[in-house]
């Protein structure tokens, strides 16, 4: 009579098989010499992961980039952007011109009374350099000057839908401020015109204008100039006011704009913009 070999349980077929093939896999990536076997170590030290943070995601779930400060600053335009001898200045931020202080006579209001508000809004937001409203992240600005002419360059986040909100407010205002007078502290009377301007088209969305601001002065009336143009990229904008009281120049704001927009896309990007003769710290 055969004696039938000893039964081992299916159980114990099973653990020896899982431990025969961890052993195995220990054994590929142990060593890191196969392909696709790379370890955390690697991923961290490769190029990729050593790339300047210009602009980071929003969320680990958006691709959506975030302007960080150091990008801002590398979004901005310098001396080489613009064309003739505009000279980059170190205290922008302190511009301010008086003309733009003073408060809107509602009994002057070509259009209707209720658009005062929107006209001192304006007066405003040129005289704090915050056409846009506060930004909500990162921003940066930087100064030009040629003889009487400046120009002032902003580059900010904000939140997206104020952003939209602001742009839509700057369409209005042809037709809500179109001219209108302020009021100044000594009771002299400001006259104020706003018009359209044209904007290369660039960006997602942008708007221009133009503000002219005329004052009583020593021996002749005083006029003030202003270009304003707007280019929203994403939930960024660029800002740029330009002029004076010898006028303003249309080409300086157009090559500001399409140089500044570029910029700015090489930013969010990942890209560091090339860097331009002329710097200002």
């Amino acid at each position: 009579m055969h004696r039938r070999p000893p039964f081992r349980p299916v159980r114990v077929l099973a653990s020896a098989l899982a431990v025969g093939a961890l052993l195995t896999c220990a054994a590929c990536s142990g060593d890191g010499g196969g392909a696709g076997g790379d370890s955390a170590s690697d991923v961290a030290a490769s190029p990729l992961a050593a790339e300047s943070r210009l602009a980071s995601p929003r969320t680990e779930t958006s691709a959506a980039p975030v302007l960080t400060p150091a990008g801002a600053k590398s979004a901005l335009i310098t001396e080489a952007d613009l064309e003739d001898n505009w000279t980059q200045v170190k205290d922008a931020a302190t511009w301010r011109d008086k003309l733009l202080i003073g408060k809107v006579d509602v009994a002057y209001l070509l259009t209707a009374k209720t658009n005062a508000a929107d006209c001192q809004k304006l007066l405003d937001a040129l005289y704090g350099d915050d056409l846009l409203g506060k930004p909500s992240g990162a921003s940066a600005l930087t100064g030009f000057e040629q003889n009487s002419s400046r120009l002032l360059y902003q580059v900010a986040a904000y939140d997206r839908a104020r952003l939209g909100a602001s742009l839509n407010w700057l369409k209005t205002l042809p037709v809500k401020c179109d001219q209108f007078t302020a009021t100044d502290s000594k009771g002299g009377h400001r006259t104020v015109q706003v018009i359209e301007s044209p904007v290369p088209s660039v960006g997602d969305a942008r708007q221009g204008l133009q503000v002219t601001v005329t004052g009583p002065g020593s021996t002749q009336p005083t006029t003030l100039t202003l270009e304003l143009a707007v280019v929203r990229v994403g939930s960024d904008a660029i800002t740029i006011t330009s002029g004076g009281l010898d006028g303003t120049e249309s080409d300086t704001t157009k090559a500001a704009v399409q140089q500044g927009t570029t910029h700015l896309k090489d930013v969010l990007a990942g890209r560091t913009p090339p860097a331009q003769p002329g710097d200002v710290d």
